[in-house]
């Protein structure tokens, strides 16, 4: 048990009380205090006043002395605050035994909500035809933290990646290579879609502002590739595939994998639309528009002051989001499977085997990538579609929260960063747009990120053979491009800074992996193995209490990050609690201290703040190295 156990102790105790004054119905809140208020804060009091005609200051007087009868092993004493507030003292000799001792199980914060039930969550989905940006990595480490919580939190979890190879962005690179000579090879060096999205891609639209005869060549581009079987579609087929290996070694590079890859190509020719317009159709979830300027057109009527939205053009062609509805009810398991499933012919770097969908009948691989629950990471300037989207699937799945649109702002770098990249962006942060190559490859700032901690990993460990400088330098870089995309809201538009983000102090990932290489180089040290059968009843100095504390709060924020799919809530816990083992290791002597139960007590705590920082960072898929 963890600090929730004193938690549901008072909540227990507080009902019995309740019941005693024929109360019910109260929906008072116990959470862990604020300094000043105890270890454990109620806001019952407040609630009863109108009830009970006094005022919340006597409720808690009353509350208490009442509660003195209760049976108590976690709470030493309840204590009425002049404000109102009913707090309670905890027994932390026999509370820091339970938390230290639950911290040393592998299953440590694992969370009972999602009771095995399957959840999908689709992420990445970046255009196949150019490398991935720091904007998009914002996307991509959302969606994988997003997954890793929902696991802890016991959902079994499906991550899908679905590759647009069917649209405008696409035949704009078939366009370069076939019309205007783009060699298909990249200059040697160059990673594939480095080239494509740098060189292909911006040049390519360029040509559209000087040449008109080219939007005629995309629109019959657009039409061959909806045809799989043409000339063009098999082309663009291999290129897009050759893209798609290069951005998915980004995402192993950052820790990020998956379970399956959906391919836009496949959905148009899966007959998947089909279906779903005939049931859209059925319901009268869309009309068909007789005059007016979508006269011949099937849309989905506006809500208020909202315009109606075109699925079906007046020529018959389906618009984007026509690809989008259907997608979203295979997702959520209500249309037949059509596809068959095929292994991805690289072995992601965990071992975890990635399979993408295929039209292809021969060898079936029979699988199932559906979820009870859709969590859809998709950046906030889509939140009209997904709306949409979100609305239809609830209609369809009579469930209202089937499908969940988790939206985010963009990504801007700093000036300095800016500058440092070679962006000239007049001392402004630099909003970034592929089409017109005004971005950072997520490639370069990880590079440039790896060979900084390189080279102060070399300054303080001079020792240190370059194997191992260079494992360091990645953990390192890997965390801080991830730390730097979650720490924030999700509805706050990131800038982005490279010196900032390496600080050894503040809220950055590196000051929380130092601390852990702090307690692991304390570990290292001690001459004997930690062990929990220790003496509990020494570890009272303010600052040991502050961080067992912390420690038994962690599968509550587990509990919260999954409730509210919020990887903040994580972020905000691991800085909190690197915060207080370094308050820890200013205040008191580990070692040396001539005390040995009190050294083995306080070797307990140590490990214990390791093992747990190891658990909460892994859920932001960063590893804390030993040393830095």
């Amino acid at each position: 048990m963890t600090f929730k156990a004193m938690i549901d102790e008072i909540e227990n105790n507080l009902d019995k009380i309740l019941a005693d004054l024929s109360i019910s119905g109260v929906n008072y809140s116990v959470v862990p205090a604020n300094p000043g208020f105890g270890d454990a804060s109620s806001n019952i009091s407040f609630l009863l006043a109108k009830q009970l005609k006094k005022n919340p200051k006597d409720i808690a007087m009353m509350l208490s002395e009442r509660y003195l009868n209760c049976a108590s092993t976690l709470v030493l004493k309840p204590e009425a605050h002049h404000s109102g507030y009913l707090n309670f003292i905890a027994n932390w000799e026999k509370l820091s035994q339970m938390i230290l001792s639950e911290s040393y199980l592998d299953t440590f914060g694992d969370v009972e909500i999602g009771n095995n039930s399957t959840m999908v969550v689709e992420h990445t989905s970046v255009n196949p035809n150019k490398a991935l940006h720091i904007g998009h990595i914002r996307n991509i480490v959302i969606g994988d933290t997003v997954s890793r919580i929902l696991r802890k939190a016991k959902y079994r979890v499906n991550v899908l990646n679905y590759i647009d190879d069917s649209g405008l962005q696409v035949a704009d690179i078939i366009l370069g290579f076939r019309h205007l000579g783009f060699d298909p090879e990249p200059p040697e060096g160059k990673k594939f879609d480095h080239y494509c999205g740098d060189d292909v891609y911006v040049k390519t639209t360029e040509r559209y502002e000087s040449d008109s005869s080219l939007d005629e060549v995309r629109k019959n581009i657009l039409k061959e590739l909806e045809d799989g079987d043409s000339e063009i579609a098999k082309f663009a087929d291999r290129v897009t595939k050759r893209v798609l290996a290069a951005q998915l070694e980004t995402c192993w590079n950052l820790g990020v994998f998956y379970d399956c890859l959906n391919f836009e190509s496949q959905i148009i020719r899966s007959g998947l639309w089909n279906k779903i317009f005939q049931k859209l159709k059925e319901m009268s979830l869309i009309e068909f528009e007789n005059d007016g300027k979508n006269s011949g057109c099937w849309v989905i009527r506006g809500e208020g002051k909202e315009e109606d939205k075109v699925i079906v053009r007046s020529n018959g062609t389906a618009t984007y989001i026509a690809k989008d509805i259907p997608y979203a009810a295979w997702k959520l398991g209500l249309l037949e499977d059509p596809f068959s499933y095929e292994k991805y012919d690289k072995e992601q770097p965990n071992s975890k085997t990635l399979w993408q969908t295929t039209l292809n009948q021969n060898d079936r691989n029979s699988q199932d990538f559906t979820g009870e629950k859709v969590v859809t990471v998709i950046d906030s300037r889509q939140a009209r579609l997904q709306k949409i989207i979100t609305s239809l699937m609830a209609k369809f799945k009579a469930v209202p929260d089937a499908y969940v649109h988790l939206g985010y702002e963009s990504v801007t770098l700093s000036p300095d960063t800016a500058k440092t990249l070679g962006l000239d962006t007049d001392g402004k942060q630099a909003q970034m747009s592929g089409r017109k190559g005004v971005y950072v490859n997520a490639d370069t700032v990880y590079e440039l990120l790896k060979e900084k901690t390189s080279g102060e990993t070399q300054k303080r460990h001079p020792e240190m053979d370059a194997s191992e400088i260079e494992r360091i330098a990645h953990f390192v870089s890997v965390g801080t491009l991830r730390y730097e995309m979650i720490k924030q809201d999700l509805d706050k538009i990131i800038t982005f800074d490279l010196t900032k983000s390496l600080s050894l102090e503040g809220d950055t990932a590196s000051y929380i992996q130092y601390t852990h290489a702090r307690a692991s180089r304390i570990l290292e040290k001690a001459d004997r193995t930690p062990s929990i059968d220790v003496d509990y009843s020494l570890l009272m100095e303010e600052s040991e209490i502050d961080l067992v504390k912390n420690i038994g709060l962690f599968d509550m924020q587990v509990r919260d990050a999954a409730n509210n799919l919020s990887p903040k809530v994580i972020a905000r816990y691991c800085h909190d609690l690197a915060v207080s083992f370094n308050s820890f290791y200013e205040h008191v002597k580990v070692l040396d201290t001539g005390n040995e139960p009190l050294e083995n007590s306080r070797l307990c705590l140590v490990w214990s703040f390791k093992s747990t920082i190891e658990k909460a960072l892994d859920l932001l898929g960063i590893t804390a190295p030993d040393a830095m």
